[in-house]
């Protein structure tokens, strides 16, 4: 503290005895031409003071902002966040009485036959569901083959159906209104007869 002190006081004097000069002389302190007047004797303390102000509070404001984005950002994450937990909720929730049939279908004692008409009715369960989301499954066999539809996993020789359409369903595929879920996997039937004709 005392060495700030006794720089002040140096300084001072350094300035009393340049403005003494300058009185002495009788001239004002000008810059010399050509040389650029420092801002120092170009801008005075009140507009000095000013400025320095404007710009502590346009820093403060970008702060204040950045910490707004900031908080904005983080909001509607976590509004996605629980949009996406409550929609996925609905949906699960469709599904557990579907899921609670099947574990009374491994727990019961019936015949094969009896089980067979239980699962049955539980698949048809499922597929109200699914309709009730919205997802059709895509139509195969007998369709004409249709690579965005069907992922064809081989040909089979049939005379029964004409050639490229669709002679078994391996898979089964879905949609969800008109996006894609996933294709059918498919064979597509190779008629000879209709070929060579």
């Amino acid at each position: 503290m005392h060495e700030q002190e006794t720089e002040l006081t140096v300084m001072d004097s350094a300035e009393q005895a340049a403005a003494a000069a300058g009185e002495e002389t009788g001239a004002e302190a000008t810059p010399a031409m050509g040389e650029a007047e420092s801002p120092e004797e170009t801008v005075s303390r009140a507009a000095y003071d000013q400025l320095k102000a404007e710009r502590d509070q346009l820093i403060d404001r970008l702060a204040r902002m950045q910490a707004e984005f900031d908080n904005a950002r983080k909001r509607a994450e976590r509004e996605k966040a629980e949009f996406r937990d409550y929609a996925t909720g609905n949906v699960v929730e469709q599904f557990l009485p579907v899921v609670d049939n099947f574990e009374l279908a491994l727990k019961s004692q019936g015949t094969a036959e009896q089980l067979r008409h239980g699962v049955e009715l539980i698949v048809k369960q499922m597929e109200e569901v699914l309709a009730r989301l919205q997802v059709k499954a895509i139509p195969t066999v007998g369709e004409e083959f249709d690579p965005r539809l069907h992922e064809a996993l081989g040909s089979v020789e049939r005379d029964d159906l004409p050639d490229q359409h669709v002679a078994e369903e391996i898979r089964r595929g879905y949609k969800i209104r008109e996006r894609m879920l996933r294709p059918a996997m498919v064979r597509v039937a190779h008629n000879t007869k209709q070929v060579s004709e």
